[in-house]
């Protein structure tokens, strides 16, 4: 069992993984969430002093850079946050000996493949916000010590901007829209992704049969386009009068060039951390009873 008194340092915490961390990492120890105010990526410093003075058991780092087409505006600004301060991280996280969890994500790979990606497989990043995304990972691997990075794919919650937001939005003002259909991958629940890493977490803090340190892909079965998630939005959550229309990329012009395959294999998370099987239509249906359930 985890210790109940573990000292956790959770970065991001009002993003949409990050602000569902705070009820799902509570049971494992102490939480501390700083602002933006005491820690700022683009601030070095505070990062080190932060871990310095808490000297925590475990970080989570769930703030990211995210805007993929703001990427390529502001690529230094994405690397700063997405590559040297998890750097930084990992280097405080040896000195104090704590475990660093980091999350990443699919678009580190190029979607070239037509099976699902395994941690085996090359990162081959398409667009600025994939590169440096990998090149946070490559920093956190050169470091070394006590560390596990979650890559993650298509998240979306109740905060933020997101696909899903979107698209209920759209929803409610259109009857008719046009998404695209040829990118294909998993969409994740930023509920659903916190409580899996809480699993993980707890098996980190118990500190007994740990597996490696490494990367592990975090995701649920099954795959989809954006296409077919807004049908499922749809469905879910009433708009059976709103039409869909399936288009190709290439009628969709973006910033940022994404990916057309990046569906993610996450047996070997369950396999370690025994992060139980769930599939995307489950996580979307789980999160609509949770947006009702708010509205009571």
């Amino acid at each position: 069992m985890p210790d109940a008194t573990a000292s956790i340092l959770l970065l991001g915490a009002t993003g949409q993984v990050g602000h569902a961390l705070r009820r799902t990492l509570a049971p494992l120890g102490a939480v501390h969430a700083p602002g933006r105010a005491a820690v700022d990526l683009m601030d070095l410093k505070s990062v080190r002093a932060a871990v310095r003075e808490l000297g925590p058991d475990l970080i989570v780092n769930a703030a990211a850079y995210t805007d993929v087409d703001g990427a390529e505006e502001e690529p230094g600004r994405a690397a700063q946050i997405n590559a040297e301060a998890p750097r930084v991280l990992a280097e405080a996280a040896q000195e104090a000996r704590a475990w660093l969890v980091h999350y990443s994500t699919d678009y580190v790979f190029g979607g070239t493949e037509r099976t699902p990606y395994t941690e085996d497989n090359a990162p081959n990043p398409i667009n600025v916000y994939g590169r440096t995304k990998r090149d946070g990972e490559a920093a956190i691997q050169a470091v070394g010590g006590r560390h596990v990075i979650l890559r993650t794919s298509w998240v979306y919650s109740r905060r933020r901007s997101n696909f899903v937001r979107t698209m209920l939005r759209l929803a409610a003002e259109d009857d008719r829209l046009t998404v695209v259909d040829d990118q294909i991958g998993v969409p994740t629940w930023a509920g659903w992704c916190a409580e899996a890493t809480a699993s993980v977490c707890g098996r980190l803090l118990a500190d007994s049969d740990v597996p490696e340190a490494g990367c592990y892909h975090l995701a649920g079965t099954g795959q989809t386009s954006w296409y077919g998630l807004a049908r499922a939005v749809f469905a879910q959550f009433g708009h059976t009068d709103t039409a869909v229309e399936p288009v190709s990329s290439g009628e969709y012009e973006t910033a940022a060039p994404r990916p057309a395959y990046t569906v993610l294999d996450s047996s070997h998370v369950r396999a370690a951390f025994g992060v139980p099987t769930t599939t995307w239509a489950e996580q979307l249906s789980r999160f609509r009873r949770h947006v009702a359930s708010l509205k009571d």
